[in-house]
């Protein structure tokens, strides 16, 4: 893994912000090279695919085995450093997404309308309700590859500090919003680190330029992923903290209780960070 990460390591504010607010903008995550990449491998996946001309909000998962690009993102030396520092050293890739958003076409799309507000997790969010506030589980990073500091582009909404509450209320009018929503304007190779809790919604873009993002989710290895992950032909290329990501492991037992070929990761952050940084949060005595 690329030494640089130590550059980049979650610092105590930004780790206060992010514990506070369920979310963590990382201006300038990608340089414009690499912003250039991806969209140049994004655009491909879509002519291949016959989605060329679509005009509607387009979805694909499992996007790792379509270019390398993207592969390059999983431990990305600006953003990866601070998903451990927040999941621990436990932890596999989970999800992988993009999405294009292109501008909204039809007069009658563009009138204003009421946010569809949403966390990540599904059944999750039903089945933990006996824990206040619930269980973290999962951080998704957003790389966003178009410029939304103008508002209206498509742009992200989130409702800061809900990741500490079960449930929201919504508002009753049909173009009314959340009180406290937030609509991030942010410029492009900026990426954001959500909390898997987080009320979250997709801003309507209603601006002349196709929105662009890709999504990387990563989670505790014992939380199946939420989408196929066609990785098995990435094993053999990929470093041993890279395998531990696209979910290597030696048995099911070790999801839960990992041996060291198992977690590559704890031995690279105990070696260059120390053993205070690969501590657990707490650890009780239960002899």
């Amino acid at each position: 893994m690329d030494a640089a990460c130590l550059e980049h390591c979650l610092t105590d504010n930004d780790h206060q912000a992010f514990e506070k607010n369920g979310f963590l903008p990382i201006p300038g995550a990608l340089p414009t090279d690499m912003i250039d990449e991806l969209n140049a491998a994004m655009d491909r996946i879509i002519v291949k695919r016959g989605e060329a001309c679509s005009k509607n909000e387009l979805t694909i998962s499992d996007i790792l085995a379509a270019h390398d690009i993207f592969l390059e993102l999983i431990d990305w030396p600006r953003t990866f450093p601070k998903v451990w520092k927040i999941l621990k050293w436990n932890i596999h890739v989970c999800h992988t997404e993009l999405r294009v958003t292109p501008p909204e076409a039809k007069v009658s799309s563009r009138e204003k309308r009421r946010l569809r507000w949403s966390q990540e997790g599904g059944r999750l969010n039903r089945e933990l309700l006996e824990a206040t506030p619930p269980p973290r589980i999962s951080v998704t990073v957003g790389f966003f590859l178009t410029d939304l500091t103008a508002s209206g582009c498509g742009n992200p909404y989130v409702l800061p500090e809900s990741h500490l509450e079960g449930s929201i209320q919504a508002p009753f009018a049909s173009d009314s919003n959340l009180d406290g929503a937030t609509e991030l304007r942010i410029p492009a190779g900026t990426a954001v680190i959500f909390d898997r809790r987080l009320w979250r919604a997709h801003g309507q873009n209603l601006s002349g330029i196709t929105q662009k993002a890709v999504s990387i989710g990563y989670s505790y290895r014992w939380f199946h992923p939420t989408v196929d992950m066609s990785v098995a032909h990435l094993m053999e290329r990929s470093d041993p903290i890279r395998r531990q990501l696209l979910g290597a492991t030696t048995s099911n037992l070790a999801l839960t209780t990992p041996t060291d070929a198992d977690v590559p990761l704890r031995d690279w952050i105990q070696a260059h960070l120390g053993d205070e940084a690969i501590a657990d949060r707490s650890v009780r005595n239960l002899t």
